[in-house]
């Protein structure tokens, strides 16, 4: 547990520099042989890119870095619960383990609105850990968005 505390602070880190740029803030780590491979926040706007969730971000990147777009020896730290479009990128690229901070009640398909990575249909079953600095991932999210409000 301690591990995964140390790398979801990483990933705030990467939802502050997000949000430094007017970005949503969620940040991404993914680790590979226990040390952080890839890193970012949203970049959406950045690059004019609605794929550019911090999740996707950091996938490409790995994949890139790795020569392979199979990422099954990697953990996922991301700050808030993945969407359908970062679950779907998590199961083809064949993540071994997610940890998330934040629920997402409104579009979270890991277990809010949708179960995509543990649906027993799809042909890659990943590892789940959620809740981990859950008060600070959603405190970064609903500060941004009070603030624009």
């Amino acid at each position: 547990m301690e591990i995964d505390i140390q790398f979801m602070q990483e990933a705030l880190g990467e939802a502050r520099a997000a949000a430094a740029g007017a970005e949503v803030p969620i940040g991404a780590v993914l680790v590979h042989d226990g040390k952080i491979l890839t890193r970012s926040g949203n970049r959406t706007i950045r690059d004019n890119d609605p794929t550019a969730h911090a999740e996707m971000v950091v996938l490409r990147e790995a994949a890139r870095l790795l020569g392979n777009y199979r990422l099954a020896d990697t953990t996922l730290y991301v700050t808030i619960e993945p969407c359908s479009m970062c679950a779907g990128g998590i199961v083809q690229a064949r993540v071994r383990r997610l940890v998330y901070g934040a629920d997402d009640p409104k579009g979270g398909a890991v277990r809010s609105c949708f179960e995509i990575l543990s649906h027993p249909r799809l042909n890659h079953q990943v590892e789940v850990t959620s809740g981990v600095l859950a008060t600070d991932c959603a405190t970064i999210l609903q500060s941004f968005f009070a603030e624009r409000r």
